[in-house]
């Protein structure tokens, strides 16, 4: 999954960022309210973690923008702004959650998850399709019972297609959703990663719908 962070604050930002993508999240991260905006109009977000405090057009305006143009998707405020007040703002104006700096960054990784699957229509945190679960907390994928180790992007890709079992993700879709701006990503990347998914859990999984992308689908 990939979220996109608005801070302009470069030791939050840089320490946000860097723990985020050691909870097997890719991060776009912006420093001020116009760039996300464009970052939102062209990128495909799980989530926004929202500074309100940015330069440009601060965060409030930003979001009051985000929602008028009915874009649904999921915000953390994360703000240094404790005042009843602030945060009364903050959700009437379509914001899912609030967050006070300073915070502990497991809170923060926590409720982004519990975001991701509140938007999804999920109640357990558990993935499953079939005998296949993933944890996207634990990062543990099991099926059949049986431990699956995958890495990092073989997590990434297998989520991102539980997320929504049946429905056909494209090449540049899986790409976009589980890299960032600053990864160079190889033009078989993608196929790689999948064909080495396909290995572990079965190539009947993971089916390859010619000329459109992939889907996700239980055996018969």
């Amino acid at each position: 999954m990939k979220l996109l962070l608005a801070e302009d604050d470069p030791m939050i930002g840089a320490s946000v960022e860097r723990g985020l993508r050691l909870a097997n999240f890719a991060v776009d991260w912006v420093r001020d309210g116009k760039a996300a905006e464009l970052a939102l109009e062209t990128g495909n977000y799980a989530v926004l973690l929202l500074d309100l405090g940015l330069p440009r057009q601060d965060g409030l305006e930003l979001l009051k923008r985000v929602r008028r143009k009915e874009n649904a998707i999921p915000v953390l405020i994360v703000t240094a702004r404790d005042a009843v007040a602030d945060r009364v703002a903050g959700l009437n104006l379509g914001a899912d959650d609030y967050l006070v700096k300073p915070f502990d960054l497991n809170e923060l990784i926590a409720r982004a998850h519990a975001l991701i699957r509140r938007h999804a229509g999920r109640a357990r945190q558990e993935m499953r399709l079939g005998e296949l679960s993933l944890d996207p907390l634990t990062r543990e994928v099991t099926l059949a019972g049986r431990d699956i180790p995958l890495s990092q992007r073989e997590f990434a890709l297998l989520e991102c297609l539980l997320e929504t079992p049946g429905a056909v993700l494209s090449k540049e879709e899986l790409e976009e959703r589980v890299y960032g701006w600053d990864e160079e990503v190889s033009s078989n990347a993608v196929e790689v990663h999948l064909h080495k998914l396909r290995r572990k859990l079965g190539a009947e999984w993971i089916r390859n719908v010619r000329g459109v992308g992939y889907k996700m689908t239980e055996p018969r």
